[in-house]
């Protein structure tokens, strides 16, 4: 993964902002919010570049990569409140994507307790856990139980 390519993303997603942006003006009511895979897949590119994680295939079940200290890490990127999980991982990294700016690690450890506080099992087949509870589990996370950044 080049350095370059991750330089980018922070001018590219203020890009696509702008063209979400127009959209809502040209269509008054509508809402063009980047979801979904896109912003999935900007959470794991963010996550490899960050913490040294060698990415799985697109869709693995459960992990989304390795750290490189072996650990098995399932990372979740939102815009929004909350993330959706379908099983509980080694490890969970959550991010937070902001306009303009560089990911905010919201949860950064093992994933039992985010999965046992997680909610009831969906129709979509995930459990849904809101930022803030990820960030009251975080506080009780050892430090050498995060996943470490290697770039900052």
């Amino acid at each position: 993964m080049s350095s370059d390519g991750i330089e980018r993303i922070p001018g590219l997603m203020e890009s696509l902002y702008d063209v979400v942006d127009e959209l809502e003006r040209l269509f008054p009511g509508r809402h063009f919010t980047p979801d979904g895979h896109l912003v999935g897949s900007l959470g794991e590119v963010w996550a490899a570049h960050l913490y040294g994680l060698e990415l799985d295939t697109a869709s693995a079940e459960t992990h989304d990569g390795t750290a490189p200290d072996g650990r098995r890490v399932q990372v979740k990127a939102t815009q929004g409140k909350s993330i959706g999980i379908s099983s509980q991982p080694d490890y969970l990294l959550v991010l937070r994507l902001n306009r303009g700016a560089e990911p905010e690690e919201v949860y950064n450890g093992p994933g039992a307790a985010p999965w046992s506080m997680a909610g009831k099992l969906q129709k979509t087949g995930q459990r849904q856990l809101s930022l803030p509870r990820l960030r009251q589990l975080m506080d009780d996370v050892d430090e050498s139980d995060r996943i470490q950044q290697l770039r900052t």
